[in-house]
């Protein structure tokens, strides 16, 4: 959260990324400090995996804990490490090498048991893995900067608003930057639909146009919510504060943590009510 509050200036919600690339450039200190980082973090990764992975009490809790079976995790439409837990490698940092994943050289840890323990050791490897594309990256930046590369957003002011130092000098630029702030810019008809890997797994965006400045609908195809699906056939004939292992291993947020309880509280509640009145 440090790093990303210095490239984009708050902690949440920010304006960072724009249409065509990002609102300005990272500094060079920035990226010479997230290359320090992804040396110095393999050693507190190795910390975690010999305090966790052979403790007695985290393997009681974990194992066997929230199984899911290869055909179930395609019927539900699983992603992310709930997918790979089974033995299934999909991602697709490898299948579609988006953005500049070409570049990179990594590998995506499988599993075989599909239970809470063989995805905690996912995600192990899959933080060594981070660690090994930020190192990677930061390379590739530096290098970058040594050359004199150093743009950042496309330079057509119809859809990326120009710097102020242009618009001082241009009055095109200071008509195309009034139009983007007023209107915006138009997208042709039609349905588009794009994805990433995000942690938890595959995070879409599906946007349906007609033609205006604004998206006549938007769907967000957020993970957690697949995988929420699953919780009841992963948690049956556990207690319910096993059921917390099963929701934060496959990916759902902490906010669901707490909004489960709340609702699971609501939901009775109104029930009691309900009875007695009736």
């Amino acid at each position: 959260m440090d790093f990303y509050e210095r490239a984009a200036g708050a902690r949440l919600h920010v304006a960072y990324f724009r249409p065509g690339g990002v609102a300005y450039n990272i500094a060079g200190k920035l990226v010479e400090d997230i290359y320090d980082f992804s040396l110095y973090f393999y050693d507190r990764v190795d910390e975690i995996e010999d305090l966790l992975t052979n403790s007695r009490l985290w393997k009681d809790r974990l194992n066997n804990i929230g199984l899911v079976l290869d055909y179930q995790s395609l019927d539900y439409g699983f992603s992310g490490v709930m997918l790979r837990s089974v033995g299934l490698g999909w991602d697709l940092r490898l299948v579609e090498r988006y953005d500049a994943y070409n570049f990179f050289q990594f590998s995506v840890p499988v599993g075989n048991l599909g239970d809470s323990f063989d995805r905690f050791l996912i995600r192990l490897e899959e933080m060594r893995e981070s660690l090994n594309i930020m190192e990677q990256s930061s390379t590739l930046l530096i290098y970058l900067t040594n050359i004199g590369e150093d743009s950042f957003i496309l330079d057509d002011y119809k859809f990326a608003s120009p710097p102020k130092s242009v618009m001082k000098r241009s009055m095109e630029a200071l008509i195309h930057h009034f139009k983007l702030f007023t209107e915006g810019f138009y997208v042709e008809g039609g349905v588009s639909y794009a994805v990433v890997e995000a942690p938890k797994g595959e995070f879409g965006s599906y946007l349906t146009s007609k033609g205006s400045n604004r998206p006549h609908r938007c769907r967000i195809r957020s993970p957690g919510f697949l995988h929420l699906q699953g919780l009841d056939f992963m948690s049956g004939g556990l207690f319910f504060s096993w059921c917390r292992n099963n929701y934060r291993h496959s990916g759902f947020s902490i906010w669901w943590n707490w909004s489960l309880i709340i609702i699971y509280a609501f939901v009775s509640s109104w029930l009691v009510v309900w009875y007695r009145s009736s």
